[in-house]
C-alpha cells in the first residue's frame, strides 16, 4: 500500500512539472520576441473662407443664414479654386450671388510620420455679402497663413498680409497689434483682426484675417447682414513620435528565429530535461522500495 501510495503521485509530479515547463516555453519564448510600435499620424487643415452670417431680410420677419466655405480642405487635401457663389432666397431677386473672387486661391494640406501643415495662399481678393453687390465688404492684394507642426518640435503659426486693406470701399491699414474698427456711414461697420495665432505643445493654427461685421444697406433689399468672415485659416497637430513597447521580462534584444527557436531555447530544453531525469530516478527508487 505504501509503495502504491508513494508510486502514483511521484508520476504525476513528474508528469505535471514536465508538461508545465514544456507549456511555458512558447510562452516565454513568444513574449521575449514581442513588441508592438505606436504611431498617431498628425493632423492638418485649411480654408480659404470661412463665414458664419445672419441675413434678416428687409421686414425681419425671415432670418437666412449664410454658412459658406471655400477650398477646406483636411490632410491629405489640395484645392485650388479661386471663386464661391451662394443664393439665398429673397436676396439678389433669388439669383446667386458672388461671396468671393480671387486671382489666386489655394488651400493645401499635408501629413508625414513626421510632420503636419496648413498652409493657404491668396492673391487679389475681392470678397461680398448679400445687399451689397457692388461693394466689397473687403478687398485684399495678398495674405498667407501656415501651421507647422513637427514631431518633436515646438509648434509654429504665421500669417501674412502685406500692404493695406480697402473695407467697404475705405483704404485702412491693419496692425497685428489689435483689432481695427472700420465705420461707413449709411452702410454698417467692420472689425478686424489681423494674424490671430495660437499654439500648444502639438497644436497650431493660424487665420490671418478674421472679420466681425454688422452691415445695414439702405434702400436695398437686404436690412442687415451680421456674423463673422475668416479668411485664409490653417490649422496642424503634431505626429507622435513612436515608441517600442517592449513586455515586461522580455530580454532585450530576445527575438524568434525563422525556425521557431531564441535565446530562451536551449534554457526551457535543459530544464526539460533535468526534470523528465529527476522523475524517472524518482519512479525507480519507489520500484526498489516496493521489491
Amino acid at each position: 500500500m505504501n509503495g502504491t501510495n508513494f508510486r502514483m503521485p511521484a508520476r504525476r509530479w513528474a508528469t505535471v512539472a514536465t508538461a508545465t515547463v514544456l507549456a511555458a516555453g512558447p510562452a516565454t519564448l513568444a513574449g521575449a520576441g514581442s513588441a508592438h510600435a505606436r504611431t498617431d499620424q498628425g493632423r492638418a487643415s485649411a480654408v480659404v473662407l470661412r463665414t458664419g452670417l445672419d441675413v434678416s431680410l428687409l421686414n425681419k420677419t425671415v432670418d437666412v443664414p449664410l454658412s459658406v466655405s471655400l477650398n477646406e480642405v483636411q490632410a491629405p487635401g489640395n484645392a485650388e479654386k479661386t471663386a464661391l457663389s451662394a443664393q439665398l432666397d429673397g436676396v439678389n431677386g433669388g439669383q446667386p450671388f458672388s461671396v468671393l473672387s480671387a486671382d489666386v486661391a489655394t488651400a493645401k494640406a499635408t501629413v508625414s510620420a513626421t510632420k503636419a501643415e496648413g498652409y493657404t495662399d491668396l492673391a487679389h481678393v475681392r470678397l461680398h455679402v448679400p445687399g451689397l453687390p457692388l461693394l466689397s465688404l473687403v478687398e485684399v492684394d495678398a495674405v498667407t497663413s501656415r501651421a507647422t507642426c513637427e514631431a518633436g518640435k515646438a509648434p509654429v503659426a504665421a500669417s501674412h498680409l502685406p500692404g493695406s486693406v480697402t473695407v467697404l470701399g475705405k483704404r485702412v491699414t491693419v496692425t497685428a497689434g489689435g483689432p481695427t474698427e472700420v465705420q461707413v456711414p449709411g452702410v454698417g461697420s467692420v472689425r478686424l483682426d489681423l494674424s490671430k495665432t495660437s499654439t500648444t505643445s502639438r497644436t497650431a493654427a493660424a487665420t490671418a484675417l478674421q472679420l466681425k461685421l454688422s452691415v445695414n444697406p439702405l434702400k436695398l433689399n437686404v436690412a442687415d447682414v451680421e456674423g463673422t468672415v475668416t479668411l485664409a485659416g490653417a490649422t496642424c497637430e503634431s505626429p507622435s513620435v513612436a515608441t517600442d513597447v517592449q513586455p515586461q521580462g522580455a530580454p532585450e534584444g530576445a527575438k524568434l528565429a525563422e525556425t521557431g527557436g531564441g535565446s530562451m531555447t536551449p534554457y526551457v530544453a535543459g530544464g526539460a530535461v533535468s526534470l523528465l531525469a529527476l522523475g524517472g530516478g524518482t519512479v525507480i527508487m519507489a520500484r526498489r522500495r516496493r521489491g
